[in-house]
C-alpha cells in the first residue's frame, strides 16, 4: 500500500514539482484507490491498483485514454514519468499518475441528455482493437452457481441470503436472454454512475478506463440506459433519443440486447458474494462486500424492468 512518504519520489520521478504531500487514499473502487499528490506546480490523482499490473497494461489504457481526449471526450489526462512511463513502482505496488479533475459524487440522475450524446460521442471514436472480449462481458453467471452460493450464504448466516435466494428465478430468467454480441468494436466497458461523473462547472467527465476492450456499443448503451434511466421509464427515453440524435451507432432492439448489462450484474453481484463468503467475520472487508451485494439487490435488474425501457423507447 502507498505511504504518504512516498510523495517527493513520485513527485520527482514524474517532475511536478516540489513541497509535495500525498493524502489519502481518498477514493476507492473495485480495481484500486486514489490518492491526492499535492505540489507546488498543482494537483494530481495517484491511482493504486488491487492487483499487480505491468507497464505494457498501464500503456495501453494510457493510449486509449489520450485517444478519447483527443476526440473531444472529458477525460483526465495521463502523466508520463520523465522517461516515458506511464507506471511507476513504489514500493510493493505499480502507481499511474493523472491530471486532476473535481468531480461531484455518483449520480445516476444526471442530466439524461448530457449522458446520451457523451455515450454516443464515446462510442463514435474509432479506438484501435487493443483488447479483446471478457466473459465478465458476455456470459451470465448459471443457475446452479447461484443455487450454490445461496446455500451457502444462507449456511453462513449472511444477512442478504434470504433477499439473494428470492431473486434467484429472476436471475436464471434474466440469464437465459443472454446472447453473444454481434458487433464489436473497443468500448469504455464499465460506463455506471461511478465512472461517468459531474463536475462542478456543469460538465461531464469519464474516469477509469482500466476494463476498456472489445463490446458491442449496443449493448453497452443498454447498461448506460439501465444505470442513468435511474428507474424511470422517461429518463431512458431521453437517453436513447439523445444517444441516437447524436449519431451513437447502437440499437436497442430487444431484451437480448440487454446482453451485456446481465452478464456484468451477475459478476458482480457474485464477486460480492464470494467475498462475504471467504472474508474474515466483522472485517472490513466484509463490511464492504455486504455493502457491494446490497447495491446488487437494492436495484435489481429485471425481465419487466427491461420492458419498461424497452417500452418508453418504442414509445418516443
Amino acid at each position: 500500500m502507498l505511504e504518504a512518504s512516498s510523495a517527493s519520489f513520485i513527485a520527482e520521478r514524474y517532475a511536478l514539482g516540489d513541497r509535495a504531500t500525498l493524502t489519502g487514499p481518498v477514493a476507492r473502487g473495485e480495481l484500486g484507490q486514489v490518492w491526492r499528490l499535492i505540489t507546488s506546480n498543482g494537483t494530481w490523482a495517484v491511482k493504486e491498483p488491487f492487483e499487480p499490473k505491468s507497464e505494457a497494461e498501464s500503456r495501453e489504457e494510457a493510449e486509449i485514454q489520450g485517444i478519447a481526449r483527443e476526440a473531444g471526450i472529458p477525460v483526465p489526462g495521463v502523466i508520463r514519468s520523465a522517461d516515458g512511463d506511464v507506471s511507476l513502482v513504489v514500493g510493493d505496488v505499480r502507481i499511474c499518475v493523472f491530471e486532476w479533475v473535481d468531480v461531484l459524487e455518483r449520480d445516476p440522475g444526471l442530466d439524461p441528455v448530457a449522458v446520451g450524446r457523451l455515450v454516443a460521442s464515446i462510442h463514435r471514436v474509432p479506438f484501435p482493437e487493443i483488447r479483446g472480449e471478457d466473459p465478465w462481458y458476455r456470459e451470465p453467471i448459471t443457475n446452479d452457481r447461484w443455487r450454490e452460493l445461496s446455500d451457502h450464504l444462507e449456511a453462513a448466516r449472511a444477512p442478504f441470503a434470504d433477499e439473494l435466494a428470492s431473486y434467484r428465478a429472476e436471475l436464471a430468467a434474466l440469464g437465459a436472454v443472454v446472447e453473444p454480441p454481434t458487433v464489436l468494436q473497443t468500448c469504455h466497458r464499465d460506463l455506471w454512475a461511478d465512472n461517468l461523473r459531474a463536475t462542478p462547472d456543469g460538465g461531464l467527465c469519464v474516469l477509469d478506463w482500466e476494463n476498456f476492450g472489445l463490446a458491442d456499443p449496443s449493448q453497452e448503451l443498454c447498461l448506460v440506459l439501465f444505470e442513468f434511466g435511474a428507474g424511470e421509464a422517461e429518463r431512458a427515453r431521453d437517453i436513447y433519443r439523445a444517444y441516437v440524435e447524436t449519431g451513437g451507432p447502437g440499437r436497442v432492439t430487444g431484451r437480448r440486447t440487454f446482453s451485456m448489462l446481465i452478464a456484468q450484474l451477475g459478476h458482480i453481484g457474485e464477486a460480492g458474494c464470494k467475498q462475504w463468503l471467504t472474508a474474515e467475520a466483522s472485517s472490513p472487508e466484509r463490511e464492504h462486500a455486504a455493502t457491494w451485494v446490497g447495491e446488487f439487490l437494492a436495484q435489481p435488474l429485471s425481465s419487466d424492468a427491461i420492458d419498461r425501457i424497452l417500452d418508453a423507447i418504442r414509445s418516443r
